[in-house]
């Protein structure tokens, strides 16, 4: 397998209400068939039913609210585009469930949960730098391969 991503698909349970949230973040995507496409930087953000993800996955739809064991990430280039984004957050739907402040490794972090509860942080890292198009490339951490 090849080390990267192509799409990441949310499982939501109202498609107009999780589009209209993402839209009022900036976001524009595509409705098709019942799915609604982002493209985001080099990979596309896809919003389909909750059911039908599961089903698609050969699992059982579980609970929509709580914490899955993943956390989207989304770093900026300042602390004041943190305190901006959480604001637009809120104006929008989604819920700030960690007030930004430099965390404990000391960068500036903040995280919020959209319409069905899927965990985003948001982060200026000025460890990890943003190009220009927005892509980041991690550092060498000196471990070795």
């Amino acid at each position: 397998m090849e080390q990267r991503i192509t799409l990441i698909t949310l499982g939501v349970s109202d498609l107009a209400r999780s589009k209209a949230f993402y839209e009022a973040l900036g976001w524009r995507g595509q409705e098709v068939e019942e799915t609604v496409f982002f493209q985001a930087g080099g990979l596309g953000l896809v919003l389909w039913s909750r059911e039908k993800l599961a089903k698609d996955c050969g699992l059982e739809p579980g609970p929509a609210h709580g914490f899955g064991g993943i956390a989207l990430a989304h770093n900026v280039r300042s602390q004041a585009e943190v305190d901006a984004l959480l604001a637009t957050v809120a104006e929008a739907g989604g819920t700030v469930t960690k007030p930004a402040a430099v965390n404990e490794i000391g960068f500036y972090s903040s995280a919020f949960t959209d319409p069905d509860g899927h965990a985003w942080e948001v982060a200026y890292n000025p460890g990890f730098p943003l190009a220009e198009d927005g892509t980041v490339t991690l550092p060498d951490f000196g471990q070795g391969p």
